[in-house]
C-alpha cells in the first residue's frame, strides 16, 4: 500500500485522538495508513529526539491487525486503533524500557504495566517509547545518555521533564495522544511548556504498578493530549471505578468559582508570563467565572517539609524493589554507577547513605506522618471555606529555558534557582495527592507556550475534566509549532 501523501499526512496528523478512532472504527480509515501517516510525522520529526524507542515495522503490524479485527467484525474498543507514545519508564513487553538510563539500556519487561496493558485492551497500539529526563529525576530532558529532547516551539529549548519525549511528540503532531508520569510536575511542566494539555489524576486512580518509581506517595500516571476531550478518554480507559468514566460535556463557567491564591502562585513571575496569565484571567472572568481571590497560610511552609524529603527518601528503596521485581539484572548500585553524571551527582547529594544533603528517617517520618497529612487538610479546608471548583495559577514562573539553562535563570534580571522557576508551581498538587490539569493560556512575544494549571479537590477528576471542556473553549488553541 502506497504511504499517504503529505497533505494527506498532515490533514491526518491533526486529527484528535476521539477523531481519529471514530474514522477508523467507522472504516473511513484504516488503522494502518493512520499509523502510516503518524510515522511518516515522526520521521520528519527525528530532530526533536522525542524517542528512545521507535520501531515502525512493529505499528504497522499492529495496525493491519486492527484493520483484520474490524473486517472480521470484532467489538471494537474505545481507543481501537490508536498509536500512542509511552513514556519510557513504563513497562511494554515488546519494547525496552530504560527509564531513560544506561544500565536499563536493554531491559525488556516480561509484561506490559497494567496502564499499558488496559490502554491495548482498549484497541490501542504502542508508539515506541519516549525519551524522558534519566531516571524521571528532572524537569529539563535534557538526557545525557540518549541525548536531549527538544522542544518543537523552539529546538534550542527544553521541553520540560521528566515527560519531554511524550510532550513534545504531542506537540509536533507525531500522535494525538501519549503517556506520560507525574512525580512532581513531570506531566504538567512538559504540558505547560510545549503548549499541549496535561492530566495528572488524583494520586492513586491509575495504576502505576510496572513503572520506575520515585516515591509509591507521589507517583502518577497520566496523559498528554492536544484536546481535553482526549484527557477525558484516556481517563475512562484507566479509571480504576467504571461508574466515573461517565463522558465529560462542555458545559458554561457563568457562576463557576475559581479560587486564585496571588501570595504564593503568583509571586515572581516572568513579565511575559505575567502578561499572559492575567489576560487568560480576564478571558475567564468575561465568559462568566468567578474569580475568588484568598490565601493559603502555611502552604509554602509545608512544601517545604515535604516534597523533597518524601521523594529523595523513597526514591532508593522504591528504585531496588523495581530492579528485583521485575527482574532488570541491575542492582541499585550498579545503576547509579553506570548513570549519566549529573544523575550521579544528584544521588550522591540528596539520596545515598553518606550524602551531605540525605534525609534523615526523623525528617522523612515527620513529613509522611505529620506535615502531609497537615497539607491534605489545609486543602480540605480551602475548598470546603472558598466553594471553589478548581484553583488556578500559572503553572511555570517562566517559558521554556534553553537547553544548558539548568541551574539559574533570570526572572526581571533577577537571579532564580531553576527548581524554583520551573517547579514552585506545581508541587503543591502533586505533594497534596491532587487532580491538576494543565492548559495552554498563550504564546509569549518569543513565540513560546505559557499555561495555566486548574487544581481540584482530591477524587473530583471527572469534575475537573469536564469543567476543562468549558475552559479549554474560553483559553482557545495555540497555533502549532512551525517543525
Amino acid at each position: 500500500m502506497a504511504g499517504p501523501s503529505e497533505s494527506d499526512t498532515a490533514r491526518l496528523t491533526e486529527l484528535s485522538a476521539a477523531e481519529a478512532i471514530a474514522q477508523m472504527s467507522r472504516g473511513e480509515l484504516s488503522a494502518e495508513r493512520y499509523a502510516e501517516a503518524l510515522l511518516a510525522r515522526c520521521h520528519a520529526a527525528r530532530s526533536l529526539n522525542a524517542f528512545i524507542t521507535l520501531e515502525p515495522d512493529r505499528v504497522l503490524d499492529d495496525a493491519r491487525a486492527r484493520d483484520r479485527e474490524r473486517r472480521a467484525g470484532a467489538k471494537l474498543g474505545p481507543l481501537f486503533g490508536l498509536p500512542i507514545p509511552v513514556k519510557d519508564s513504563v513497562n511494554t513487553r515488546d519494547y525496552p524500557t530504560t527509564g531513560g538510563t544506561p544500565a536499563l539500556r536493554t531491559f525488556r519487561p516480561k509484561e506490559d504495566a497494567p496502564a499499558v496493558a488496559a490502554l491495548r485492551a482498549a484497541g490501542a497500539i504502542v508508539l515506541g517509547k519516549t525519551n524522558l529526563h534519566e531516571l524521571s529525576y528532572g524537569w529539563t530532558s535534557n538526557n545525557l545518555a540518549f541525548g536531549a529532547v527538544h522542544n518543537p516551539y523552539d529546538p534550542a529549548r527544553i521541553p520540560g521533564g521528566s515527560s519531554g519525549g511524550t510532550a513534545a511528540a504531542i506537540a509536533a503532531r507525531l500522535a494525538p495522544l501519549g503517556v506520560a508520569e507525574d512525580t512532581e510536575g513531570s506531566i504538567r511542566v512538559p504540558a505547560a511548556f510545549c503548549g499541549i494539555k496535561g492530566f495528572r489524576p488524583t494520586t492513586g486512580r491509575y495504576s502505576t504498578k510496572g513503572c520506575v518509581p520515585i516515591s509509591p506517595l507521589f507517583d502518577q500516571v497520566g496523559p498528554h493530549a492536544r484536546t481535553v476531550e482526549d484527557l477525558a478518554l484516556f481517563d475512562a480507559v484507566l479509571a480504576h471505578d467504571a461508574r466515573d468514566a461517565r463522558p465529560v460535556k462542555a458545559g458554561s463557567l457563568l457562576g463557576v468559582r475559581l479560587g486564585i491564591v496571588r501570595d504564593y502562585w503568583f509571586a515572581g513571575l516572568d513579565a511575559e508570563v505575567e502578561r499572559i496569565t492575567d489576560a487568560a484571567l480576564m478571558r475567564l472572568k468575561n465568559a462568566g467565572a468567578e474569580l475568588i481571590e484568598t490565601e493559603l497560610p502555611g502552604l509554602a511552609r509545608l512544601i517545604d517539609l515535604t516534597t523533597d524529603q518524601v521523594q529523595n527518601h523513597d526514591v532508593s528503596g522504591a528504585l531496588a524493589r523495581y530492579l528485583k521485581e521485575y527482574g532488570s539484572g541491575v542492582t541499585l548500585a550498579e545503576l547509579i554507577e553506570r548513570a549519566s553524571p549529573d544523575i550521579q551527582a544528584v544521588f550522591k547529594s540528596y539520596v545515598l547513605p553518606g550524602g551531605a544533603n540525605v534525609v534523615s528517617e526523623r525528617e522523612y517520618a515527620a513529613a509522611r506522618d505529620q506535615y502531609l497529612p497537615e497539607l491534605h487538610r489545609l486543602y480540605q479546608d480551602y475548598f470546603s471555606r472558598t466553594r471553589v471548583a478548581a484553583i488556578v495559577f500559572p503553572a511555570t514562573r517562566v517559558a521554556a529555558p534553553l537547553i544548558g539553562e539548568e541551574t539559574t535563570l533570570q526572572i526581571r534580571g533577577q537571579p532564580v534557582d531553576f527548581a524554583s522557576a520551573v517547579a514552585r508551581n506545581i508541587a503543591p498538587g502533586s505533594t497534596a495527592g491532587l487532580p491538576g490539569l494543565v492548559l495552554p493560556a498563550g504564546l509569549t512575544a518569543a513565540g513560546l507556550p505559557v499555561a495555566l494549571e486548574f487544581d481540584a479537590p482530591a477524587g473530583a477528576d471527572r469534575a475537573l475534566l469536564s469543567l476543562g471542556r468549558a475552559l479549554e473553549q474560553t483559553l482557545g488553541p495555540l497555533p502549532a509549532p512551525r517543525l
